[in-house]
């Protein structure tokens, strides 16, 4: 019988523990950068950094400013609990909330494309979708593509606020794509179905279907909103 597959937390989880049990730190040695720790953990920067933050005033750690974060600790087991625990609950968080925003900010976007969006602005959207297709494999490819769908959207609704908004929070939007990304193509099967959901979007925005654009967006990320639901309900 097949053993039952991983939540994507789990291995996240798994990753770090390992990681402090088998890099033979001790204290006083400094950590990875935020951007490796993102990396290697695949998870975002912000939730590394608020995981960082908790740990150092817990006295696990302790960041100097300008020159990292260091460990004060020799129990490395609890070192690796904390951090895993902390990013995933900050990582989660982080998702949730910045979806709340996204929902409300991109149909609205999605609904002014339709009815102002140029050739170029319509290329830019369809290119981004090829783009996803083919960075099947490639995880950075794949974010890149996605982030560059949402941001074409928002650029073809024409309104100088809502881009100067986008452009603020592009941290956090990559941040939030990356985590919903994950937690949706955990199963790779998901994937061809994520391309149909932004397929759907760019028809109807190219058709000048305003209403349903809208209406297609805010289905989207409701159903990305649901998903990570019950993930969360998946890690009791």
């Amino acid at each position: 019988m097949p053993q039952p597959k991983k939540k994507t937390y789990q291995v996240i989880v798994d990753q770090i523990k390992e990681y402090f049990l088998t890099e033979e730190l001790k204290p006083g040695d400094k950590l990875p950068t935020e951007r490796e720790l993102a990396s290697r953990f695949n998870v975002s920067r912000t939730s590394v950094r608020e995981a960082l933050r908790k740990l150092e005033s817990k006295g696990i750690i302790e960041i100097k400013q300008g020159s990292g974060s260091f460990i004060k600790t020799s129990e490395f087991q609890l070192l690796g609990e904390e951090l895993s625990t902390t990013i995933i609950h900050a990582e989660n968080k982080l998702v949730y909330e910045m979806l709340e925003l996204r929902r409300a900010l991109e149909a609205e976007c999605a609904f002014l494309a339709s009815k102002r969006a140029t050739s170029e602005d319509l290329e830019a959207i369809r290119h981004a979708i090829e783009k996803m297709k083919a960075a099947e494999n490639d995880v950075e490819l794949g974010l890149e593509a996605d982030l560059n769908f949402h941001f074409s959207i928002v650029r073809a609704s024409h309104n100088s606020i809502f881009l100067q908004l986008v452009q603020t929070l592009s941290e956090h939007m990559q941040d939030t794509i990356r985590g919903t990304r994950r937690q949706r193509l955990a199963d790779p099967e998901r994937l061809q179905g994520t391309i149909e959901e932004h397929k759907e979007i760019y028809i109807a925005i190219a058709a000048e279907e305003a209403e349903r654009a809208k209406q297609l967006m805010e289905i989207h990320i409701t159903q990305i909103r649901k998903e990570l639901a019950e993930s969360l309900l998946n890690q009791e």
